[in-house]
């Protein structure tokens, strides 16, 4: 019988959007919003991460992302392996809570 655990995966989504006009601002709040409502966490300033339960699972988010995106900006997706997040590195600054690397078979509660 294979192996039933998933592979575990983050897609990232890095995001630079215009707020210079009112509608620029009011789109970059949607999208942000968008991100959190969907489980997404900030890690830094326009960069959200959301851990999914495989690469199937990647994928379908990405879709619903790619639907929200605003007319304007930059917007980008990285999807790695759970074992490849916990490679990251933090060169300067603390680790956040929901930073911290917990196995995908343990529960975080904040």
């Amino acid at each position: 019988m294979p192996n039933a655990t998933p592979h575990y995966m983050h897609l990232f989504i890095f995001f630079d959007l215009p707020t210079t006009t009112k509608s620029a601002k009011r789109e970059y709040v949607r999208f942000r919003n968008f991100l959190l409502n969907e489980g997404f966490d900030m890690i830094q300033f326009s960069v959200y991460v959301r851990l999914l339960p495989g690469p199937k699972a990647a994928a379908r988010e990405l879709r619903n992302v790619e639907n929200n995106v605003p007319p304007d900006g930059n917007v980008r997706s990285l999807v790695i392996t759970d074992q490849q997040y916990a490679r990251m590195g933090l060169l300067i600054g603390p680790r956040t809570v929901r930073e911290t690397h917990v196995k995908a078979t343990q529960l975080l509660l904040l």
